[in-house]
């Protein structure tokens, strides 16, 4: 069963990430002084620090688009194969989705990523993908997850979920391989397109409806 979180937050996501990608293409000179400001602190620590540096760059490679794609093939097949059908179906159109729509941003939206990072990228920047990965498999986890797991064992999940998110995004940042504004763009395109995804996915027969003092109702 995939768990579907209430409509606002997908929608609220998605506002989020239109009003940053508009900003962010009419150059907001506010918006873009905070990502200087912050580029700019981590490039001093980063120059202070080589040895962080190079443990980072393998480190934030976890979220990248191949182990991305490896990682969600292999969660379909395995939940295609225990019969799963509705949950495998969710995985596999966010594992496609995710990559397509950012790789179209990167397309379409022109924002250089900070010069002389500590990695060299030469593609468009908004939004992180990476970012928009590691909050993907996350946003994943945690909906696949929920129906299945009591109080602490949600709360567990959810912490360990959100601070894999925030560290990729912080990595990029950190690396200078992204402005910070390409990061929140990540976490905001995987908060929308997920749950939007888990709640327009249905089996063959549809999702019995749950009476209202069901326990998992409020999970739906």
């Amino acid at each position: 069963m995939v768990a579907r979180p209430p409509l606002v937050v997908p929608l609220l996501a998605l506002a989020g990430f239109l009003g940053l990608l508009a900003l962010t293409v009419a150059g907001w000179a506010p918006l873009d002084r905070f990502d200087t400001a912050v580029s700019d602190t981590f490039r001093g620590y980063g120059d202070a620090r080589p040895r962080l540096v190079e443990v980072l760059r393998i480190a934030t490679d976890v979220a990248a688009t191949m182990p991305f794609l490896v990682a969600g093939l292999a969660v379909t097949v395995g939940l295609a194969a225990r019969g799963g059908r509705r949950a495998a179906t969710f995985c596999a159109a966010v594992t496609v989705l995710i990559p397509v729509l950012w790789g179209l941003m990167h397309w379409l939206v022109f924002h250089p990523r900070p010069e002389n990072g500590f990695v060299v990228i030469t593609s468009n920047g908004f939004p992180s993908g990476h970012t928009s990965n590691a909050a993907a498999a996350a946003l994943v986890a945690v909906l696949l997850l929920w129906s299945r797991l009591g109080g602490p064992a949600r709360a567990l999940t959810v912490a360990l979920t959100v601070a894999f998110a925030a560290f990729v995004g912080l990595t990029r940042v950190a690396l200078l391989a992204h402005w910070p504004t390409d990061v929140l763009g990540g976490w905001l395109l995987a908060l929308a397109v997920v749950p939007l995804t888990a709640r327009l996915v249905r089996s063959p027969t549809g999702s019995p409806r749950l009476p209202a003092h069901h326990p998992d109702r409020a999970v739906r």
